[in-house]
Formats: structure tokens, C-alpha cells, sequence
């Protein structure tokens, strides 16, 4: 039986637009051993994800990481809290991965990561919203 997953609000739509980059070596290896190891791998949307407030899965090797928070807890604070209203999840809830990626395809529209993700490093890279493109086409 496969564990449940640890994960903070934000967590979920990286996981949708990850293409492999990440803060770290270790960071990006985990991320890519989570997101496409286990959750996009056959049978993956079965995966339980618990939302947590604190340092998860995603977080365990990131080098911002400070015990159960980050350097910058301020606005993952801020990211949790914009993804948790757009997603109607908060902490204690669970989810499994084939529902979370039909709360993101119910919930968020093309355009409005924009606002979502206001604060975050990757949402210029594009990667989130084209995976959020490919999900609202069938394709993911």
C-alpha cells in the first residue's frame, strides 16, 4: 500500500505544471520521483494526498526548508492560502489525485494562475499554464 502524500495547498498545481525544474538537485529529483514516478505513472490518480500547512513530501529536500516551514514562509502562506480558495481545500482535507485534478479543471480557468500564483517564481516560466491548457483540452 503506498502512503498517503503530504501535500500544502500550492503543492497541487505545481504537481499539475512540473516539467522538471526545481530550487536543488535534490529538489528537483524528488519532486520528479513524486509528481511523475507516482502520480502521472499508471494508476497514479488513485494516490491519497492529505493537505498539510506544514513541510511536505514536495518540501522534504528543498534548501529553503526551515523544520516544518520555509525562509520565505510569508508568501508560501500567501500561495497556500490563493490556491486553497481557488481549490476549496483546506488542511486535514483528503483527496485523491484523479479528484484533485477534477477540482483544478472544475475550479481554475486558464488566466487566472495569474492571480493564483502572484508571488511565485515559476508562473513566468509558463509551465503551469500550459499544463492547465492540456488539462481543460482532455489532454492531461
Amino acid at each position: 500500500m503506498t502512503p498517503v502524500l503530504r501535500y500544502r495547498r500550492h503543492h497541487f498545481l505545481c504537481s499539475l505544471g512540473f516539467e522538471g525544474k526545481g530550487y536543488s538537485d535534490g529538489f528537483t529529483a524528488n519532486m520528479a520521483a513524486i509528481v511523475m514516478g507516482q502520480l502521472r505513472a499508471a494508476g497514479g490518480c488513485a494516490t491519497l494526498i492529505e493537505v498539510t500547512d506544514q513541510a511536505d513530501a514536495i518540501c522534504a529536500p528543498c534548501p529553503r526548508r526551515q523544520g516544518t516551514g520555509c525562509a520565505e514562509q510569508a508568501r508560501i502562506d500567501r500561495l497556500d492560502t490563493a490556491h486553497g480558495a481557488a481549490l476549496g481545500l483546506a488542511p486535514g482535507d483528503q483527496v485523491i489525485w484523479g479528484e484533485a485534478l477534477a477540482l483544478i479543471r472544475a475550479r481554475v480557468m486558464p488566466g487566472d494562475l495569474a492571480q493564483i500564483c502572484a508571488g511565485c517564481r515559476w508562473h513566468a516560466e509558463g509551465m503551469c499554464e500550459a499544463a492547465l491548457a492540456r488539462l481543460h483540452a482532455g489532454a492531461d
